[in-house]
């Protein structure tokens, strides 16, 4: 597995998330002290979609990791609603890649 993941990455092709490629426990953590899980939810829509819901509308799409990752840092609105979504500017590329990772695996709990 790890050899199919080095080849699309050195090949620059999507990175597929599953729930071996992330640490969930880290990244639910993250989700945590960022206030993330304030307004998300695993399976079911709160203030903004539920991560299945972020996975499913983002699967097999290229560069998804990226995009996702993107969205928390700059925040927004319009792709699920009205509601906007706050920035976390604060956050760094591995944890801002760490948690794109985890939602896009559908935010496992292991």
């Amino acid at each position: 597995m790890k050899s199919i993941l080095l080849s699309l990455t050195v090949a620059g092709m999507a990175w597929v998330p599953s729930a071996h490629a992330v640490d969930a426990a880290a990244a639910k953590a993250l989700a945590s002290k960022s206030a993330c899980l304030a307004c998300h939810a695993v399976d079911k829509k709160l203030v903004g979609p539920s991560y299945k819901d972020v996975a499913a509308r983002h699967k097999g799409q290229e560069g998804a990791l990226d995009k996702v990752a993107a969205r928390i840092k700059s925040g927004g609105s319009g792709m699920y609603g009205p509601v906007p979504m706050p920035p976390q500017p604060t956050l760094k590329d591995d944890e801002l890649k760490l948690l794109a990772g985890w939602i896009l695996a559908g935010a496992p709990d292991k």
